[in-house]
């Protein structure tokens, strides 16, 4: 760790160190190699050839390879140093390994052959990591779901009470949004293509004249590009870069995921001020520095604070998007070097987060039985005038009764400070011929959460755990918080 520069605290507190080997040099480099190794192959098996004979052997193909991963930065260092440009520095630097070869590497291509085919393998990799994690948080919240979707509780609409509910019913409802974005993530990766190699502006005129205007050839070398790179296909049609369209489809991705963990994370926080449910707090955790019993949301603030630097963060692609001219600028370059690895290493550190405090959640249930008890008589009142108008009383008479009784009790609570009493009140009113006890029976809280525990079971059993078991090679990711 550097003590005398700015390092950024994605890295140092948050991110996991695999993302950020997707967005390393190494990476990045190892990559641009593999691409120029892809390219060479391809152009020597399409039989690329001057006056008969090959222009790329097998033995410079051969020599590429023993390179690939041995990287000389000092010499793409200085070489960039004295031409100001990034790629032509590490085909020089490959070229000084590779004395054979150094004369075919990036035949053909341009720039973004590299830059852009590499930007598009590392969101593919980091999407699959942001799967794979967001699958194991959908996992260990449908547990958590599971095992508390028969605990009644108090709802909130407006955060006022209403209606109870289950702990796990509402656990539902954090799923069902990660649900909803690892089903964007699916359809996303499912539309990563490659730029392939297309030239300057994307007409593939460098190879139209490597290939002696041979129009069938060139249609087959974006195809087998992309099968050596992994990938099923390449964009038809680009400027000489691929549509900058991509990367905010990316960047919306990650904001929604990010929307999702700061709804939850704010669900929490309020449940923990009400003591109802807490996030994981450590034996030797300290809350505050001056009030020393405090047991802060730490994890879930920190959750709602990375989520909104990503939905933030993906105002950039989509104005770069916006403004790039005809076929390229270079406006989009800096700003891709920042926004699209920091909001991956973000999310990912958002997900490794909700991943530790869902795993770690505690339920008080006494707490939340106390609190629905002291508002379950106002939820109650439409059992209890059904039942009273069963012995005989007047249906419309008692709404009046009990709309006047509840505000009675209201007073009472809210002015007073007393305990909610209102079944005291209408035990003690003949229009309801009801005893307290009768009343009291009225108030078993089961009664009142609706179908809360059978929709969680259709749920999870419905729709979660078939994806769970569709993507079980993907499960068992255990989160690391670093700070």
């Amino acid at each position: 760790m550097s003590t005398d520069r700015y390092e950024s605290p994605l890295s140092e507190r948050y991110a996991s160190r695999e993302m950020q080997y997707i967005f390393s040099p190494d990476m990045k480099f190892r990559t641009w190699r593999r691409l120029w190794i892809a390219l060479a192959e391809t152009e020597k098996e399409l039989g690329l050839s001057q006056n008969g004979k090959p222009v790329i052997t097998e033995e410079q193909i051969q020599e590429l390879k023993a390179h690939a991963e041995d990287i000389n930065y000092e010499v793409a260092k200085a070489r960039e140093k004295e031409v100001r440009h990034d790629v032509m520095s590490h085909v020089y630097a490959y070229g000084q390994q590779c004395p054979k070869a150094a004369g075919i590497i990036h035949l053909g291509a341009t720039s973004c052959y590299v830059g852009d085919n590499t930007d598009i393998i590392v969101m593919t990799e980091a999407l699959r990591l942001v799967k794979k994690k967001l699958v194991n948080v959908i996992g260990v919240l449908a547990d958590f779901a599971d095992k508390y979707k028969a605990q009644p509780t108090l709802a909130f609409t407006h955060f006022q009470p209403a209606q109870p509910t289950t702990v796990g019913k509402r656990a539902t409802l954090w799923i069902q949004e990660f649900f909803m974005d690892l089903q964007d993530v699916d359809y996303v990766l499912g539309g990563m293509k490659l730029l392939g190699s297309k030239g300057t502006t994307g007409t593939q005129a460098s190879f139209l004249e490597l290939f002696d205007g041979d129009q069938e050839t060139i249609d087959k070398i974006d195809p087998m590009i992309a099968a050596k790179m992994g990938f099923q296909e390449c964009f038809p049609v680009s400027g000489q870069t691929y549509s900058r369209k991509m990367d905010t489809r990316v960047a919306n991705v990650l904001a929604g995921i990010a929307a999702s963990a700061h709804k939850m994370s704010n669900d929490i926080r309020l449940l923990q001020h009400l003591k109802e449910v807490e996030e994981p707090f450590e034996k030797s955790q300290i809350g505050s520095s001056a009030m020393a019993y405090k047991r802060n949301p730490m994890r879930s603030e920190r959750i709602a604070s990375l989520s909104r630097y990503v939905m933030i963060d993906a105002l950039n692609p989509a104005i770069t998007s916006a403004t790039q001219w005809f076929e390229r600028t270079l406006d989009d370059s800096a700003n891709k070097r920042l926004s699209i690895p920091e909001g991956f290493l973000a999310v990912d550190g958002i997900l490794d987060l909700c991943l530790n405090v869902a795993d770690g959640l505690v339920v008080y249930p006494k707490v939340i039985e106390k609190r629905l008890q002291s508002e379950l008589p106002f939820m109650a009142t439409e059992n209890i005038m059904m039942d009273a108008v069963k012995r005989g009383g007047n249906r419309q008479e008692l709404h009046e009764r009990i709309r006047e009784l509840s505000m009675e009790a209201g007073r009472s609570v809210k002015v007073e400070g007393r305990e909610n009493n209102l079944l005291e009140l209408i035990a003690a009113d003949p229009a309801f011929n009801m005893t307290l006890e009768d009343l009291r029976k009225a108030m078993e809280p089961s009664r009142y959460v609706g179908r809360s525990r059978e929709q969680v079971d259709v749920f999870l059993e419905g729709v979660i755990r078939p994806m769970l078991r569709e993507n079980k090679e993907l499960l068992g990711v255990k989160a690391q918080i670093n700070v």
